[in-house]
This record gives C-alpha cells, sequence and structure tokens, in this order.
C-alpha cells in the first residue's frame, strides 16, 4: 500500500507544479512573457552567433507560442492530477486494476517529459540557442523539471516485487 500512496503523491506533485506553473505564467503574464521574447528574438545570444537566422521576431507568433505554451503546461497539469485521482481511486484494487489506473498518469508524465525536454532542451535550448543567453537561459531549471518527471515516470511503472502494483 506505501508504494501506491507514493506513487499517487508522486504524480499529484507533478499535476501540482503544471497547475502552479499555468497560474504563475497567467497572474505574471508579462514577465514570463519576456523570456519567451528573448528566447525567440535570439537578442541575447553570442554576438558571432551565426544561427540567428532562426529568429522569430513576430510578436504575434510570440504571443500565439506562449499560448501553446500554457496550453501544454495545462494538459500536464489535468492528466497528471487526473492520473493521480485514477490512482487513488484504485488504491485498494488487485494489481491489474491499479495498473490500468496508470494510464492517464502515464500519459501526462510522458507530455511533461517531451515538453520540457523537447520544447526548453532542444526547441529552445539548441534550435534558438538559449544556452548562449546569460539573461534567459532556462535550460537548469528545465533539466531539473526533467528529471524530477523523468523519475515519477520510471517509478510508477516499474513493476512492483510484492505484487503490490
Amino acid at each position: 500500500m506505501a508504494v501506491r500512496i507514493s506513487k499517487t503523491l508522486l504524480v499529484a506533485s507533478i499535476g501540482l507544479l503544471a497547475a502552479v506553473i499555468v497560474l504563475n505564467n497567467l497572474t505574471d503574464y508579462n514577465a514570463n512573457f519576456q523570456y519567451i521574447q528573448h528566447v525567440l528574438t535570439m537578442d541575447t545570444v553570442l554576438p558571432e552567433s551565426r544561427l540567428t537566422w532562426r529568429a522569430i521576431a513576430s510578436p504575434q507568433l510570440h504571443q500565439i507560442i506562449y499560448a501553446v505554451i500554457m496550453v501544454i503546461e495545462g494538459a500536464i497539469a489535468l492528466l497528471c492530477l487526473g492520473g493521480a485521482t485514477a490512482l487513488f481511486q484504485a488504491i485498494g484494487e488487485d494489481g491489474v486494476t491499479f495498473n490500468r489506473a496508470k494510464t492517464t498518469a502515464t500519459y501526462g508524465l510522458t507530455l511533461a517529459f517531451l515538453f520540457w525536454f523537447v520544447g526548453f532542451m532542444v526547441v529552445a535550448g539548441e534550435w534558438f540557442t538559449m544556452w548562449q543567453s546569460a539573461d534567459w537561459n532556462g535550460q537548469q531549471p528545465a533539466f531539473r523539471f526533467i528529471g524530477c518527471v523523468g523519475f515519477v515516470l520510471l517509478y510508477l511503472n516499474l513493476p512492483d516485487h510484492n505484487l503490490e502494483t
């Protein structure tokens, strides 16, 4: 039972993280929007960079991309919190039922991993060379999210040798 409770709470924690991120993006829109603008315009990368042809200067596209980011973060929150609810409801059930209850959480955690890895490490970090910016480099926070989410995703889906999960 302890392993099931642990898995449920960790999935809920990732859902809570995503929900708070969405709340922060909505309530402090401009602060986080500036981050998106600087990354997309590549205005703080190394001056000699030969990759700035990739920059997106359109303020309308910045708004759209920021909205898409918030929608994805919202989906992560809903999937993880919904997944945690399903896990909680199945805590006392047999192993097959509990394993089936992992589906929504697995989707949410996978989306979170892909979002922070592909979105922030690959696209922002490498394509828009965010790593070159001293002020607008979000790779370290993204990597922390990836690590936490990856751990929870693996832990959730580990088989339990005590047949508890």
